[in-house]
C-alpha cells in the first residue's frame, strides 16, 4: 500500500497524476455491489415485468456507459481507453437482493479501478430508479473493489 496520497502535490494542491512514465500493461478491475429490496420488488425484476420494462438489461447498458464516462464524473481520473466491461448480476431470493460485479480492463498506464466502482454504483442506482416506484426503500451497500490486476503493484485481491 502506498504511504502517500497520489492525487496531491508537496504543497498539498489536488492534481491529476502523471501516468506519462508509467509502463503499459493489460489492467483489470472487478468491483461489486449490492442492492437491497422487498420481496415483491425483486419477483418483478426477476420475471422481467417491472413496468418500465427489462430492469436488469437497462442496469447492464447503464453500468457499461458510466465505465465508459467516469472520467467525466470523477474530477481526477484519466480518460481510459476501455477494451472490455463485462457486468453480471446475481439474483438472491433468500435475502431479496440482486448483486452486481463487474470487470473492466485496458490495456494502458493507469488502472481501471474507478471505472469498475463507477460502472457498480450506477447499475445499482439504476435498478433503484427503475423500482423506485414500488420500493423507495431500497438499500445500496457493499460497494467495493474486489480485485485489481497490472501496473506497478501488481496483483491485489480484496481479503
Amino acid at each position: 500500500m502506498a504511504d502517500t496520497m497520489t492525487h496531491f502535490d508537496e504543497s498539498g494542491q489536488a492534481h491529476m497524476v502523471n501516468v506519462g512514465c508509467k509502463s503499459e500493461t493489460l489492467r483489470i478491475a472487478k468491483a461489486s455491489g449490492n442492492i437491497r429490496m422487498n420481496a415483491a420488488t425483486l419477483a418483478l425484476i426477476a420475471s422481467g415485468t417491472a413496468k418500465k420494462g427489462d430492469v436488469l438489461g437497462v442496469a447492464r447498458i447503464a453500468a457499461i456507459q458510466a465505465s465508459k464516462r467516469t472520467s467525466e464524473l470523477i474530477p481526477l481520473c484519466h480518460p481510459l481507453y476501455l477494451t472490455r466491461v463485462a457486468v453480471e448480476f446475481q439474483v438472491d431470493q433468500e435475502n431479496s437482493a440482486i448483486a452486481c460485479i463487474v470487470t473492466t480492463e485496458t490495456f494502458g498506464r493507469t488502472g481501471v479501478e474507478m471505472e469498475a466502482l463507477t460502472a457498480v454504483s450506477v447499475a445499482l442506482l439504476t435498478i433503484y430508479d427503475m423500482c423506485k416506484a414500488v420500493d423507495r426503500g431500497m438499500v445500496i451497500s457493499q460497494i467495493r473493489l474486489l480485485e485489481k490486476q497490472g501496473g506497478k503493484s501488481g496483483h491485489w485481491q480484496a481479503p
